[in-house]
């Protein structure tokens, strides 16, 4: 168990250092911002192929997280355009405790909907870490994307 905990903790800090480091080193190239971001949850739907864990096994993890960070991410752009920078940390905020209840409803159903399936939905700690990471990168990319192209 011990051993399970430091492997998937040095999996997802690896991680969170490429996804900093990349997301940081574009932060101020508003064009391409939102590819970057998708492209790293794409990353981290690879890293779970490495590790030997199928995406359907992580389905209600993804689903969280695109639900979780895209409406975040909205509202985050919302409250920036009426507030600034105050905006959109309450945006952020506000955003994240209403998207935390209504994405857990819908992880919630697809896990329901995949254990009736006789799919495993089983959570790993690394499976479930990196599935919301991914889908909270691909929902927020997804998001940034729309936003550059209709010039938010």
């Amino acid at each position: 168990m011990k051993k399970n905990f430091i492997f998937a903790l040095v999996n997802v800090v690896v991680l969170c250092v490429i996804i900093f480091s990349v997301s940081a080193y574009f932060i101020y190239d508003a064009k391409i911002i939102g590819w970057v971001v998708f492209s790293l949850g794409l990353l981290c739907l690879v890293s779970l192929k490495l590790f030997k864990i199928l995406i359907k096994n992580v389905w209600p993890d993804i689903i969280f997280g695109i639900i979780d960070n895209g409406i975040l991410a909205v509202m985050a752009i919302i409250g920036g355009k009426i507030a600034g920078v105050a905006g959109a940390i309450i945006g952020g905020v506000v955003g994240n405790a209403i998207t935390d209840g209504v994405a857990g409803i819908f992880e919630g159903k697809i896990a329901e909907k995949l254990r009736e399936r006789k799919i495993s939905e089983e959570r790993t700690m690394l499976g479930s870490a990196v599935g919301k990471m991914a889908g909270c990168l691909l929902g927020a990319g997804f998001v940034l994307i729309i936003a550059s192209l209709i010039q938010l």
